[in-house]
């Protein structure tokens, strides 16, 4: 009974250097685009003086 059991390695390959580029750069985009809506979001804060009912939650990373 000491046979295979089905655990089957699966073969993971490494992206190419254009996939890992083009991963990059959309991660990079989204980062620069979070980090625009929390400048705007710090911007209203300030002016208002007062926290806002439709901004979003700030969520811990």
């Amino acid at each position: 009974m000491c046979g295979r059991h089905g655990h089957r390695r699966r073969h993971w390959r490494a992206p190419s250097r254009e996939e890992l580029l083009k991963a990059l750069e959309d991660r990079q985009r989204d980062l620069e685009q979070e980090i625009a809506d929390i400048h705007d979001l710090l911007r209203r804060l300030r002016e208002d003086g007062t926290p806002t009912a439709s901004a979003e939650p700030v969520t811990s990373i």
